[in-house]
């Protein structure tokens, strides 16, 4: 699946399933970007996602993310993660620092300080928070 939103960008899921199951799905979102920058960009997050289209929240809870030494484990959670979707894009998710409430399925959201990086051709999102736009 190739989506234009620009002549410049190129978009493409990328989709690795685990033991052939439908349940569980890691999509990153692919994204060719000839002018890099180093770290979190607000200005990158805007050029990928349109303000004129609504965002929807897929996720009906949060995934805790844990801190990991010596590729194991702590148990601490230093983040919390959501699915969202946006008309003409791969679903994409979003990391939060603190917990945040989340709306309804396909509720549509607006976020608080949402940035974007890119590393390896893979675009990553954050957001302070989020809320319920009715």
């Amino acid at each position: 699946m190739l989506v234009h939103l620009s002549p410049t960008h190129d978009f493409k899921p990328s989709r690795t399933l685990s033991n052939n199951t439908t349940t569980k799905e890691n999509t990153t979102m692919k994204f060719n970007n000839s002018r890099r920058s180093s770290g979190y960009s607000a200005t990158l997050a805007n050029n990928i996602l349109d303000a004129s289209k609504p965002i929807h929240c897929l996720s009906i809870e949060l995934e805790p993310q844990q801190k990991f030494e010596d590729k194991k484990p702590t148990g601490e959670i230093i983040a919390y993660k959501a699915w969202f979707t946006q008309s003409g894009l791969p679903p994409f998710e979003v990391k939060f620092l603190d917990s945040v409430k989340l709306p309804n399925y396909l509720a549509v959201v607006e976020f608080e300080n949402l940035q974007a990086v890119e590393v390896s051709y893979n675009v990553y999102f954050k957001a302070d928070g989020l809320k319920e736009v009715k």
